[in-house]
């Protein structure tokens, strides 16, 4: 009996001891398994330091840029590159087709995004008769800026040698969407007839447009076999168009990316612009200097001074009325002031007055805009009188503008706003809230020691409060 209890504790302490043995083999094969899958995996493609990093707002940063441009043209246009480049903040590439003679210039070196040969596309076909295939190469910009593989990217911005781009304010309009799902951001071209021509669901190259990371991911895994099936498309961002549309993602809309596709004196468009940040402006060979008395470039870099000092009130419209005179006033923030001789109601003093002429001769579609327009006078003296950024100053108390006029030779007449030398505008610095719907500010002209002076504050609309002449 004694024997056979001896056996059973004996079978006993085995079956123990065989069962930690076989646990503690299986803990061991299941640790030296994580370890060597942790060493072996490759660290995802798009790492954050936090959770709260992925929440964080978007910033310039976050984005990088493929600029297309070529050797013939370059050597001009690098100098409106230069305007809004920031090098210790941006990241990217201006794709050439072969590396110019002076790439190796200290000056541009430090000024400028750094230059990128772009691959060779020999191998893709091109049948658009009178087209550039040089199409091919530039809507590849958007495979190799991806492939450049730099880290902690929220989004992929192109555009081209002549696109000026407002940073801070495509920082804030792209921090508007979720940088983790597909986004194709951009914007049409202001005439209805390119449009219609190339697709209204197309961003055009020229304004910029914008890809988020995920989709760009994608985007390049197919982008070259896609593009072989369009050698009939005339442009770059047609075929870029074109595969975003197979994958099934279509253009999310933002105006204030602008293509420009008009010609000669854009006051118009520049002094009506809509209610939104301005992000980019295009063709700047095509249009007159928008400043008086400057070349093309000084004058944009006067318009980029006041966007560094107020970037999101850069442009925006704000009209109010002098009850005294009866004149209507609209201020395009940073840019220009005109004062009219009469009320005119808000409604119509919004319109573009067509102060450019049109991109392309041709059909009557040729001068139909996406906008409403009205007329800019043939006679200066019928105009309203236009009074141009001079000087902006900020401090703690708010910012300070001042207008200077534009010199008309007119008859003066009493309560003529031509009297007028100079206007001073005082503002807050903008800072705009995306979950609600913009709202245009209100103005109130100040009293005023000088009659060739006018001193005007831009502020927040009551509530209730109407834009209007009040009696």
């Amino acid at each position: 009996m004694k024997l056979l209890k001896l056996l059973s504790k004996t079978q006993s302490s085995s079956h123990l001891l065989n069962f930690i043995l076989v646990s503690s083999s299986v803990c061991v094969t299941y640790l030296l398994a994580s370890v060597l899958l942790i060493h072996n995996s490759k660290p995802p493609l798009h790492v954050y330091s936090s959770s709260q990093d992925a929440y964080a707002p978007t910033t310039v940063e976050h984005i990088v840029f493929g600029i297309a441009s070529n050797q013939k043209s370059w050597p001009k246009r690098k100098d409106y590159v230069k305007l809004w480049w920031k090098p210790r903040q941006m990241r990217g590439c201006v794709f050439l087709e072969s590396m110019p003679p002076n790439a190796t210039s200290r000056d541009d070196n430090s000024t400028l995004p750094p230059i990128c040969v772009s691959e060779d596309t020999s191998r893709f076909r091109y049948t658009y008769r009178g087209g550039l295939r040089s199409a091919i190469r530039v809507a590849r910009v958007v495979l190799e800026t991806v492939s450049l593989n730099h880290s902690n990217v929220r989004w992929y911005v192109f555009g081209d040698d002549d696109t000026v781009f407002f940073p801070e304010n495509l920082a804030k309009t792209l921090s508007k969407y979720d940088h983790r799902l597909w986004y194709y951001i951009g914007a049409g071209s202001e005439i209805y007839e390119q449009n219609r021509f190339f697709g209204f669901g197309m961003a055009f190259g020229g304004a910029g447009f914008a890809i988020s990371y995920p989709l760009a991911k994608v985007l390049t895994k197919v982008f070259d076999s896609c593009i072989e099936r369009y050698p009939h498309l005339y442009g770059s961002d047609s075929r870029i168009y074109s595969c975003l549309t197979e994958l099934g993602v279509g253009l999310t809309r933002e105006p204030g990316f602008h293509q420009f596709d008009v010609r000669g004196n854009t006051f118009g468009l520049l002094a009506a612009h809509p209610l939104t940040p301005l992000v980019s402006l295009h063709h700047l060979d095509k249009m007159d200097p928008i400043f008086p008395n400057m070349t093309t470039t000084k004058a944009m870099e006067h318009l980029l001074h006041a966007a560094n000092v107020d970037s999101e009130r850069i442009l925006q419209q704000t009209v109010c009325y002098d009850r005294w005179f009866s004149w209507t006033i609209s201020i395009s923030w940073g840019y220009a002031v005109q004062v009219y001789s009469k009320h005119i109601y808000l409604p119509d003093v919004l319109p573009v007055q067509e102060t450019f002429k049109q991109w392309k001769n041709g059909n009557v579609l040729a001068g139909v805009y996406t906008f409403n327009t009205r007329e800019f006078h043939s006679n200066p003296c019928q105009r309203p009188t236009i009074f141009f950024l001079d000087s902006i100053s900020s401090s703690k108390q708010g910012i300070n503008s001042v207008y200077k006029k534009s010199y008309e030779n007119c008859t003066l007449y009493m309560g003529s706003p031509r009297k007028l030398e100079e206007i001073r505008v005082s503002t807050k610095k903008l800072d705009l809230n995306y979950k609600q719907a913009p709202r245009r500010h209100c103005c109130d002209v100040l009293p005023s020691t000088s009659g060739e002076l006018l001193d005007i504050a831009i502020r927040e609309c009551k509530e209730d409060e109407l834009i209007y002449l009040h009696s």
